[in-house]
Order: structure tokens, then C-alpha cells, then sequence
């Protein structure tokens, strides 16, 4: 049965934002937690209907061309629509325990689940618009979404991590906009002025014609903009501030969606720049960044104490993996990036699913607190240290897969860098697996929780990132493909 895929967009849009106006006003009672994972579960079913729309009938344009899915942004759709859903059942019992011990009030209940339905809207809006300028707003207001996420302990870490967020992410996406500005100075000179000028599709149909001296500029801005947001280094410093002071549903959205949904705008426009200029110089962008971050990441991971913030430098490491990746182009590379995408995604928010009841039991989020983690609760316990083997690609899960197919996309194209980043993977690998190691062994220092923790999301994602290392369901795989071959490269 076809649904019309108007419909299944209005809802997709719709839900989430309902869904943030009901929990202003019902977000801190007792069935506040259950209210949040109706709305994201009903948001769920939307978008996997919709991407079942754009598999069976192709790419769909909608509402005067103002909205657009194809295989790029349909498996992002459904990849964010997932990880809000499993966020919101993790958060149930977590934020509960949050009450309970005094850091959240009713006021703050409200704002959190309001603000985070709010968030997941703004990152489908981005997803699905056509409009480079609509897609730029929404980055724009999911920024603000999560800097009153990030604060809402309003303990004067939370406060500095989150102006800190705002100042730094508020220039960059002043770049994102410089940037779109001179997109549309030069779509203005084939396509002619008004709204046209900014829909993606009309651009791609002529990026050819666009003046290349005025896309390498607007490349740069929007590279630097939304890279910013990546977190891509050196412009990462608010990432493992905003990592380590919000709530940890909100480390696990911020590493699974937003960071995606950045790195997606940049693919967007890469395409649109290589159109135009044909001489290379995003994709040699993109790999500078992305080995500068790699390789950051895995230095600064070595010193890290708080649990936290060391998944969030790893969460720099893997991005700038995938704009190495995406950077390479081609249709390997551009695959595996994709894949990492989605194995990442799923990887690290279950990772931060772990560590936030793990932090919890023990009250503390520095490593040298938190001891005995499989003694105290096996699941927790297991949970934690196998989501750590997977996003350090221990085969067979499914980041080996993408981080195997990027190095060797690596020795073929840029053989200089496979050894740069296998060297900077290994330090990674030493510095996470050993701290994770003295965390889930031992004698147990931690206490009892009054709520059960919520650990079917971490299985969950943990199972899809299995089947993901050792089969890629044919279906997928196709979308992969194609998604690649529209990045191009």
C-alpha cells in the first residue's frame, strides 16, 4: 500500500514538535518520561515509513520542491528517528534518578523534554529540507535546543560548558551562513534570484555553471561553519565540555545525531563545489581535517580522566575518520564512510547509555571512581566494555567493517595516510581500552540505583552494530550505493 509521502513528511516534522509544545507543559509529571518516548516512538514509525517510501518509489520531492529525500538523507532520517527513540527509553529511569537526587526539578523536566523533542524536530527539518538556507536555520535552532539542553544542571560547569558551546558553535554557523550567502550570489548568476536559487536540487542541476572562484570561497566558509559543529579540530574545543557537563542523553543525541546531521550539510555542499570547481580542493579539505582530528584525538585521549569527556574525544577521532572518508570520495570510500556513520551512531550511544548509569552508581564520572562495573551489575558491566571493543573496531562489529574499507580506500588512493592513521587508531585503542578495562573489573565500589536501568537500548544498538560487521542486509547495502554515488567523489 502507498502512503502519500506528503503526509508521512507533515508527521515526520510534526510529531516531534507537538511533541515538545505538550512536554512544556507535562514534562516534569510522574508519566512525563513515558510522554517523551510516545512522541519519539511515534516519530519512529513515521520515518520508517517514509524511507520505506523513498526505497520502494524513489527519491520524493515535496510541498513546491521545499522538501526533498533520497537515499543520502533517507537512512539519516531513519539512523536519527532510531537513536531519539532508544535515547528517550534510556532516559526514562536516568533522568528519574537525576530527580530524585535534587539535580533536576519540575521546571528543568519540562525543558529537557520539551527542548529535546524540539532538538530531534530540528534535525529532521535539516534533513529533509531542500532549502540550503531552511537547512542552515535548523542547525541554527538545534543549537539553541541543546544549549539549554547542555545547561540544565545550571551548576556553574554546565553554564560555562554551554556559553562556551553557544560562542563557539554561534561564529561557526555565522561562517554556514556567510557561506550559503555566497552560494546564492552564485546560483543568482545561472539560475536567477529569488527562493530557486537555494534549493539544492536546482543547484545540482547546474553546478557545472556555478562560478568556481566564488564556490571555493563559499566551500571554505561552509566547511569551517559546519565543521565547527562536527567538531572537527581545531574547532572542537566545545565538544567534550558539552559532552561532560549535560545529561548523558543529551552526550548520546549530540554524538549520534548532531554531529551526523553537521557532517551530512557538509557532504551536501562538498557535492555542489565539486560540481563546480573540479580541481580537488574539497576533498583535500575534507582529508586535512579529518586525519588533524584523527590524529588530535587520539593524543588528547591519553589524557583524559573523566569518562565522558574521553568518549567525547573519541567521538572527534571517528568523525574526522569519516570526513577523511568522504574527503577520499569514490564509491568505496564514500560506503564506508556511510557505514561508519551508522555503526558509529549506534556504537557511541550506547557507549553513553552505559557510562551514564555507570556514573550514576558510582556518583562520580572520573574513571578512578567507578571500579568492579561487571561485579556490580553484569549487564552494565558487559554492556560498557562491549561497546567499547566495538568502537575501537575489534572485529566482528561493524566498525572494524567501515574503519577496514577506509584504510584500505586509504593505501590505494592516499597511501602516505593509512600508516598515520592506523598509528593514531592504535593510541586510541590503548588509551580507551585500558581505562574501560580497570572500570569493569575488580572489586566494586559502586551503590544501588532506586531505578532499574534501562538497558535494552544499549543491546539493541549493540546487536545492529554486530550484524553490521558481518552482514549488511542487501536492501541497505543498495542504499548505500546509492548514497554514495550521489556524494561522488
Amino acid at each position: 500500500m502507498t502512503t502519500d509521502p506528503l503526509l508521512l513528511l507533515a508527521l515526520l516534522i510534526l510529531v516531534p514538535i507537538c511533541g515538545g509544545l505538550a512536554l512544556a507543559f507535562l514534562g516534569h509529571s510522574r508519566r512525563g518520561p513515558e510522554i517523551n518516548v510516545a512522541f519519539s516512538a511515534l516519530t519512529f514509525a513515521v520515518a520508517a515509513g517514509l524511507t520505506a517510501e523513498v526505497v520502494r518509489s524513489g527519491p520524493v520531492l515535496v510541498l513546491a520542491e521545499r522538501f526533498f529525500i533520497d537515499p543520502l538523507n533517507a537512512f539519516l532520517v531513519a539512523l536519527t528517528a532510531l537513536v531519539g527513540l532508544t535515547t528517550a527509553l534510556f532516559s526514562r529511569p536516568y533522568m528519574r534518578i537525576e530527580r530524585d537526587r535534587g539535580k533536576m526539578t519540575g521546571p528543568r523536566m519540562r525543558l529537557y523534554h520539551s527542548m529535546y523533542q524540539l532538538f530531534i524536530a530540528m534535525m529532521l527539518v535539516a534533513l529533509t529540507t531542500n532549502n540550503l538556507g531552511v537547512l542552515w536555520v535548523a542547525m541554527e535552532a538545534a543549537t539553541l535546543t541543546t544549549v539549554l539542553l547542555v545547561s540544565v544542571y545550571r551548576t556553574p560547569a554546565s553554564l560555562e560548558a554551554a556559553w562556551k558551546y553557544f560562542i563557539l558553535c554561534g561564529v561557526g554557523i555565522a561562517q554556514a551562513l556567510f557561506g550559503t550567502l555566497l552560494l546564492y550570489l552564485a546560483a543568482d548568476r545561472v539560475i536567477g534570484g529569488g527562493e530557486g536559487a537555494l534549493l539544492w536540487t536546482h543547484l545540482v542541476a547546474v553546478k557545472s555553471q556555478l562560478e568556481p572562484h566564488i564556490l571555493a570561497l563559499a566551500f571554505v566558509f561552509l566547511l569551517v561553519g559546519y565543521g565547527t559543529k562536527v567538531g572537527l579540530v581545531p574547532l572542537h574545543n566545545w565538544l567534550p565540555d558539552a559532552h561532560a557537563e549535560g545529561p548523558t542523553p543529551i552526550s548520546a543525541v549530540l554524538s549520534g545525531l548532531l554531529l551526523n546531521v553537521a557532517l551530512y550539510a557538509i557532504l551536501r555542499c562538498k557535492v555542489l563545489a565539486d560540481g563546480a570547481m573540479g580541481n580537488g580542493l574539497p576533498a583535500r579539505s575534507m582529508v586535512g581535517f579529518g586525519i588533524l582530528s584523527v590524529v588530535v584525538a587520539a593524543f588528547l585521549l591519553q589524557r583524559q580522566r573523566d569518562v565522558k569527556r574521553m568518549f567525547a574525544y573519541s567521538s572527534i577521532e571517528h568523525m574526522g575518520l569519516m570526513t577523511f572518508a568522504f574527503g577520499l570520495g569514490g564509491p568505496v570510500a564514500n560506503f564506508a564512510g556511510l557505514l561508519h556513520m551508522t555503526v558509529h551512531s549506534l556504537t557511541k550511544s550506547a557507549i553513553f547509555f552505559a557510562v551514564g548509569h555507570a556514573t550514576q552508581r558510582a556518583g562520580s564520572q572520573m574513571m578512578d571512581d567507578i571500579r568492579g562495573l561487571i561485579k556490580a551489575g553484569p549487564t552494565l558491566g558487559w554492556g560498557l566494555l562491549l561497546g567499547s571493543l566495538a568502537i575501537l573496531g575489534v572485529p566482528p562489529f561493524g566498525v572494524f567493517t567501515s574503519e577496514f574499507l577506509i584504510l584500505t580506500s586509504a593505501m590505494r588512493q592516499l597511501p602516505w595516510a593509512a600508516p598515520v592513521l592506523l598509528l593514531a587508531l592504535g593510541l586510541a585503542f590503548a588509551a580507551v581500552f585500558a581505562r574501560v578495562q580497570a572500570m569493569s573489573f575488580g572489586d566494586t565500589n559502586l551503590a544501588p540505583v532506586r531505578h532499574a536501568p534501562a538497558l535494552l537500548p544499549v543491546f539493541l544498538h549493540l546487536a545492529l552494530v554486530l550484524m553490521l560487521g558481518l552482514y549488511v542486509p542487501p536492501f541497505l547495502a543498495d542504499w548505500y550505493r546509492q548514497a554514495a554515488a550521489l556524494i561522488g567523489g
